[in-house]
C-alpha cells in the first residue's frame, strides 16, 4: 500500500517529530547539537520555512514551523537530513541510517493549538525528567520564547506577538501559560496527530483543510466500508 501524502498548506504551521533510527541518539555532544540547529537555520531560510519553537532530545527532534509552500518543509528536513548523517557518520567512523524513516508531522490550527503545541515542545525535557524546569534545558526555543534571550534562528509566530504588544510582557504572558501542565488529554491529541499525519484542530479546521488539500486529514474508520444497502442476519447497516 502506498503511503499517504504528508499534508502541507502554505502559512500553516506543521508540528514535525524526526526520530533516531529504533529510538537510537542522534546527538552525542554539544557540537552535534550546535551543527543541527545551525544547518537547521541555512536550511530553512533556503526553503522558505519559518521556525517558531523547536527542542533537540538525545534520540528526537521536534520542530513547528510554517513554510511559504507546501513542499517547503519536506525540502528543509531532507536536505538537513542528508547533511547531518554525513556529518555523524563522518565524525563518528559509523555507517548506514540515522533517523527513522520518514519525519512525522501534523497540520496546527493557529488559534486554539499553536501556543498548546509550542508548549508540548519544549516541555519535552521536564516530561522525560531531564530537567525540573524548560528554562535549564539548552536545546530548545524555551528561552527565547518565554526569557527573550536571543535566538536568531525563532520567528515569533503572530500568534505568540499577539499575547502582548512589548516584548518583556509578551514574555511574561508566555511564561505563565507554563505555570500548569499539559492536560493528558491535550497530550495524547497531539501525539495522535503528529504520529497519525492528521490535523490537530477543530471541526472546522479539519474540514477548511481537507477541502484545501482535496483528501481526508483525519483518522479513518477501520474495516471494509459498507454499503448502505447491506444487510447482516437481517439489519440494515448504514
Amino acid at each position: 500500500m502506498p503511503r499517504r501524502a504528508r499534508l502541507a498548506l502554505p502559512g500553516v504551521p506543521l508540528h514535525i517529530i524526526q526520530r533516531g533510527n529504533n529510538r537510537q541518539a542522534c546527538f552525542f555532544a554539544d557540537e552535534d547539537y550546535r551543527f543541527y540547529l545551525e544547518w537547521l537555520g541555512e536550511y530553512a531560510a533556503k526553503t522558505g520555512c519559518r521556525i517558531h519553537a523547536y527542542v533537540l532530545m538525545t534520540n528526537h527532534v521536534h520542530l513547528l514551523l510554517s513554510a511559504e509552500a507546501p513542499e517547503g518543509a519536506g525540502g528543509l528536513m531532507k536536505a538537513l537530513g542528508q547533511r547531518y548523517v554525513q556529518y555523524v557518520n563522518r565524525t563518528y567512523r559509523r555507517s548506514g541510517t540515522l533517523w527513522e524513516g520518514r519525519f512525522r508531522s501534523c497540520l496546527t490550527q493557529e488559534e486554539t493549538y499553536l501556543l498548546s503545541c509550542m508548549r508540548y515542545i519544549e516541555l519535552n525535557p521536564v516530561r522525560a525528567a531531564m530537567v525540573s524546569h524548560p528554562g535549564n534545558f539548552r536545546w530548545s526555543s524555551y528561552r527565547a520564547n518565554a526569557q527573550g534571550d536571543e535566538d536568531r534562528l525563532i520567528t515569533p509566530h503572530p500568534v505568540y506577538t499577539s499575547l502582548a504588544v512589548e516584548a518583556l510582557d509578551r514574555c511574561t504572558a508566555y511564561r505563565e501559560l507554563f505555570r500548569h501542565q499539559l492536560a493528558t488529554g491535550l497530550v495524547d491529541e497531539i501525539r495522535k496527530a503528529t504520529n497519525g499525519n492528521f490535523a490537530l484542530g477543530d471541526h472546522g479546521f479539519a474540514a477548511a483543510s481537507a477541502a484545501a488539500i482535496g483528501r481526508r486529514v483525519t483518522p479513518g474508520k477501520s474495516g471494509r466500508p459498507r454499503n448502505v444497502h447491506e444487510r447482516v442476519s437481517g439489519i440494515l447497516f448504514d
